[in-house]
């Protein structure tokens, strides 16, 4: 059986996707719809068919899952950015588990058994898990009509959804957009065109520090200046921002940000608080007395979630196991977060990162704290290890990289190094299944590892693992699979085939029986 565009199917959704969408069969025929939840029933409609499966989108629900939930937001569906905003929050946990466990047998090829025997629970958001970035950046084009617009764009596209509210931001963001759309009108200011390349209001950056309350607005401009800024100026101030800036970025490109930033009010940065919490006692206490303090700039990464990274530090430090004896060695170090959070219980810690301001603003926060035993070296870990093989002692090695996961030459030389533990920080369980299984080969074994759902309503998820020198040979850590390249990344895309690749669905079980969301919820 197949089906075509636009027709109708009713399907009851028994699975989900990594991707956070509905999986359903009829009659061997396998669909995948967005918006879905397991334990739907619903009328979907064919977006895109091929010979075994389909892509779809809900049309109605006939029958609500028990873990379907009332969005918080009227845009969710539209915007993509959200992708479990509909599902009870202790299933998303359900799901996020799953979905790491899922990666590292199918992709890392590890024992399911062994897998399950290293898991700690979870570690879940308190409250309802909404307005938790600290960081936004919000598109400006305009409607059909001609408005001047800002939002989001919607899943999949560049079409700008109009809206001046995310439940996942700060409240006062709102505030802001209006005020800049309102002086766009004003001085009649044109927002940048993508198909002309015309138009100077390209992105506004949003941050705020949460300890602080400091407020930051960086506008993304296709010019040189920003006009009439005197009078933008003292419309922001009035709203509580303490530092204004601009970014010049004249690419045709679909990065944000420009190279530099220009401030015009105010601070360069703003600054946050960070009280790492100890995993011990569910984080209701601190690992150390003193809070760490972090200036944050319109190029610096911080984490968006300033809830829970203190959580997921928490776990990093308690994993890497400091006596205040230890010298580590943080490999993707950015601002020094992680590196600065292990300073007080080790004896040396070392950051390296290849962004010349991440490094300058790391210095700075490193000074700002008042601590002595860290450095901070602008050049590629992988390179430095190499050329300063035999001064350094590493005991400890922390790898914190981005989605895409660590270059393999810089795991041949974290593996050279040979450190006792290594702390592996990742955003995507998939690239990480892939890095933990390099390393499983050349001699370390995984210890222990655990989730923290940095980004609720979301499919996304941080893990923090922790590896040791082991027995290469030992049955737990052996392959059982091999994962090819082109499955690790995978989402919820498929191959050029017609046959739905078997890393595309999570395999969770959601039936009431095994589910117990009271359990579950406010980990």
């Amino acid at each position: 059986m197949s089906y075509e565009k636009n027709e109708l199917v009713d399907v009851c959704i028994s699975d989900i996707g990594t991707g956070g969408e509905g999986i359903g069969h009829v009659d061997g025929y396998t669909l995948f719809v967005k918006d879905a939840i397991p334990g739907d029933t619903v009328t979907a409609r064919i977006t895109k068919a091929k010979k075994n499966y389909a892509y779809a989108r809900v049309e109605k629900v006939i029958k609500p899952s028990p873990f379907r939930v009332k969005p918080a937001c009227e845009n969710a569906k539209r915007c993509g950015g959200c992708q479990l905003m509909e599902m009870d929050y202790a299933a998303q946990l359900k799901f996020k588990e799953d979905k790491v466990r899922n990666n590292l047998i199918r992709l890392g090829g590890f024992d399911a058994a062994f897998i399950e025997s290293i898991a700690e629970p979870i570690v879940g958001m308190e409250g309802d898990a909404l307005r938790y970035r600290n960081k936004a950046q919000y598109p400006f084009g305009k409607s059909k009509n001609g408005e001047i617009i800002c939002g989001f764009y919607a899943g999949r596209t560049h079409s700008i959804i109009s809206t001046t509210e995310c439940m996942l931001g700060e409240e006062s963001n709102g505030e802001i957009l209006k005020c800049l759309i309102a002086y766009m009108k004003k001085y009649h200011i044109e927002p940048y065109d993508e198909k002309t390349g015309k138009g100077l209001v390209r992105h506004v950056l949003l941050r705020n520090g949460f300890s602080t309350g400091e407020k930051m607005v960086c506008l993304v401009i296709n010019g040189d200046d920003i006009p009439h800024k005197d009078q933008l100026t003292a419309e922001l101030v009035s709203l509580g921002v303490d530092s204004i800036s601009y970014s010049i970025n004249k690419k045709n490109t679909n990065v944000i940000m420009g190279d530099n930033y220009h401030t015009i009010y105010g601070k360069d940065v703003i600054c946050d608080r960070m009280s790492i919490r100890d995993p011990e006692g569910n984080f209701s206490n601190a690992l150390s007395d003193i809070g760490l303090e972090f200036n944050i700039s319109p190029l610096s990464f911080y984490q968006v979630n300033p809830i829970q990274v203190e959580k997921l530090y928490g776990i990093a430090v308690s994993y890497a196991g400091l006596t205040g004896k230890e010298e580590v060695w943080d490999l993707c170090c950015g601002i020094g977060t992680i590196t600065l959070s292990m300073a007080s219980k080790a004896g040396l810690v070392h950051g390296i990162e290849i962004v010349p301001q991440a490094i300058e603003d790391a210095k700075k926060n490193m000074e700002n704290n008042s601590i002595t035993n860290a450095e901070f070296i602008c050049a590629p870990a992988e390179d430095y290890l190499q050329e300063h093989k035999d001064e350094i002692k590493a005991d400890v090695i922390v790898m914190d990289p981005p989605r895409k996961g660590m270059d393999e030459k810089a795991l041949e030389v974290v593996v050279n190094t040979a450190p006792k533990r290594i702390v592996y920080v990742s955003c995507d369980s998939a690239t990480l299944a892939r890095d933990l299984r390099y390393l499983c080969d050349r001699g370390y074994e995984i210890r222990k590892y655990r989730t923290c759902d940095m980004f609720p309503q979301t499919v996304h998820v941080e893990t923090v693992c922790l590896l040791s020198k082991g027995d290469i040979d030992r049955d737990s850590s052996e392959r059982k699979s091999i994962a090819k390249t082109d499955d690790i990344g995978m989402i919820s895309g498929y191959n050029k085939g017609n046959k739905a690749p078997e890393t595309t669905n999570v395999k969770i079980d959601f039936s009431l029986e095994n589910l117990d969301l009271s359990e579950l919820r406010g980990r």
